[in-house]
């Protein structure tokens, strides 16, 4: 699949065996983790060209923006790929729920016990 992305941020991406890598939204301002979802080239070129999170979805097997349907939109802040290139940290603006469930996150549900 072709893409637009810059050659040069491509080169450096650190892809899954299925050309993905897992892309981690942040709330720009709080720090809340809110949700993974994965990117290929070209859902991180619309990321980064459109100012929304575009994912790509693994069962669909299709793009998706999020808050098309729903209308939690995600405003994109800031992206950056981590040290090993093979994850990407969204810094955005969440609009409502960012989980599909309708919760905030997609992380306050189901925490589990740490021992001390």
């Amino acid at each position: 699949m072709s893409s637009n992305l810059d050659p040069a941020i491509s080169a450096r991406l650190k892809r899954s065996p299925d050309g993905l890598v897992p892309a981690i939204a942040q709330q720009y301002d709080t720090g809340e983790v809110l949700m993974l979802g994965w990117m290929d080239d070209e859902a991180l070129h619309r990321t980064l060209t459109t100012g929304r999170c575009t994912y790509w979805s693994r069962s669909r097997q299709e793009y998706w923006v999020k808050g098309d349907t729903s209308g939690h939109v995600q405003h994109v802040k800031s992206v950056a790929l981590d040290c090993d290139a093979d994850t990407v940290l969204v810094k955005v603006d969440q609009v409502g729920a960012a989980c599909h469930t309708g919760a905030r996150t997609c992380f306050d549900a189901d925490v589990l016990p740490v021992s001390e």
